[in-house]
């Protein structure tokens, strides 16, 4: 076969696509070709993706037309494919890890309490805000009550606003240097 029979063996395919294309876009009444694509249905489940369309059509006219006619043309009412079922958003989520609702944590904190674990304490505690442990300090003195805990997490909470501070400082006094 020589190239000149292979190229107008191509073109013949490619008008001959083109017609079925055109009378399944009449037939199903859509506006373009990639929206013939939820009309075919594929083996791995739902229906085609327009990309394989597009491939199909220049590499593989003729299963294409094959399948168009199938599922689209010689049928007397064509009925859309349901899309493949995909998992749900954030299904992606470890496993490994533990979620507890607030009651639930808040049964653990007390536990803990009640056991004096003042690491787990710690670690199950919500992180508040300097400015709340401030006012909380100032109202439990206005109370007169001493809360270790609430002095704990104050003293916390500047050792770190101190350490952010100071390596924010060292930052800037290398990026001064250079």
């Amino acid at each position: 076969m020589s190239l000149n029979d292979k190229e107008s063996l191509k073109q013949k395919n490619l008008k001959e696509i083109e017609e079925v294309i055109s009378k399944a876009i009449k037939k199903v009444g859509v506006r373009k070709e990639n929206d013939l694509c939820k009309y075919i249905p594929m083996t791995s489940g739902g229906y085609m993706h327009h990309f394989t369309l597009r491939k199909m059509k220049k590499k593989n006219p003729l299963e294409l037309s094959t399948m168009i006619k199938e599922f689209i043309i010689n049928v007397s009412r064509p009925h859309s494919v349901a899309p493949k079922p995909r998992a749900a958003r954030g299904s992606r989520k470890r496993r490994d890890q533990l979620t507890f609702t607030k009651w639930q944590l808040e049964r653990m904190l007390n536990i803990a309490r009640l056991a004096g674990d003042k690491d787990i304490i710690s670690i199950l505690s919500p992180k508040k805000s300097l400015a709340s442990y401030k006012r909380e300090i100032i109202q439990s003195i206005r109370q007169n009550k001493v809360d270790q805990e609430l002095w704990n997490g104050y003293v916390e909470s500047v050792n770190t606003q101190n350490t952010f501070a100071s390596s924010e400082d060292l930052l800037s006094a290398i990026a001064s240097k250079q």
